[in-house]
């Protein structure tokens, strides 16, 4: 019952949501590109998808956030599992990977910019970074909040370091790097989808405002073209 009425709820909301979308594009006095109705949306989204430029778009981003997911997994959740069996260790780097996850990759952007350009690897650069410090920060607080009565429980039966760290602190930081995964992914998301829209934007601005009046000059001043 609670579920169908979810659904109702939510039928109800899109419905209202379009009708204002449509009744606005008809009614306002805007030019349609400033504001389409959701019919010219619809079929602009058909046409994408059938001339295969949307879904090669998509699969592009995918590669990329399931690239940082991957780094993220591969090298935070060692770094942070690492970082955290130190106390000393934990407490140093505590404030530093504190700082570094709470500022987003979109405000290193302008920096990316300047170090890599223009180019595939400032996306990469962007998302990696915003994703990778949530999850390794994690990890750390996941060790660290692991009882140390477990841990030594283990050391008095004369346990290894490695086990002890595969049956007692892995598991138990497993909810915290669950979670940072779960934040590095939705902050990656959103440097994703920042990079891409600054990138692309200001390469065009480039393209339009710089490169395309030096070809047409340089064209016209070594006669490629007839006057």
């Amino acid at each position: 019952m609670l579920r169908r009425e979810a659904v109702m709820t939510w039928l109800v909301v899109l419905a209202g949501f379009f009708g204002a979308w449509s009744l606005m594009a008809a009614t306002l006095p805007v030019p349609a590109y400033f504001l389409p109705p959701p019919t010219a949306v619809v079929s602009a989204f058909g046409e994408l998808v059938r001339k295969g430029i949307l879904p090669t778009y998509v699969a592009e981003s995918l590669r990329r956030i399931l690239t940082a997911a991957v780094l993220g997994l591969v090298v935070g959740v060692p770094a942070g599992l690492l970082l955290g069996m130190s106390r000393r260790v934990a407490d140093f780097f505590y404030p530093l990977l504190n700082f570094f996850q709470s500022v987003s990759g979109i405000a290193w952007l302008p920096l990316f910019l300047v170090w890599f350009g223009f180019s595939e690897r400032t996306i990469l650069v962007a998302v990696n970074y915003t994703l990778l410090f949530p999850v390794i920060f994690n990890a750390m607080l996941g060790v660290r909040s692991v009882p140390p009565l477990y841990v030594n429980a283990l050391r008095t039966l004369g346990a290894s370091r490695w086990r002890i760290v595969r049956d007692v602190v892995l598991p138990g930081a497993l909810p915290s790097i669950a979670t940072g995964l779960r934040l590095g992914l939705a902050y990656g998301w959103r440097a994703l989808i920042a990079a891409e829209m600054l990138v692309g934007g200001l390469w065009l601005v480039l393209d339009y405002f710089l490169l395309r009046p030096l070809e047409e000059a340089t064209i016209a001043r070594w006669g490629l073209i007839q006057r």
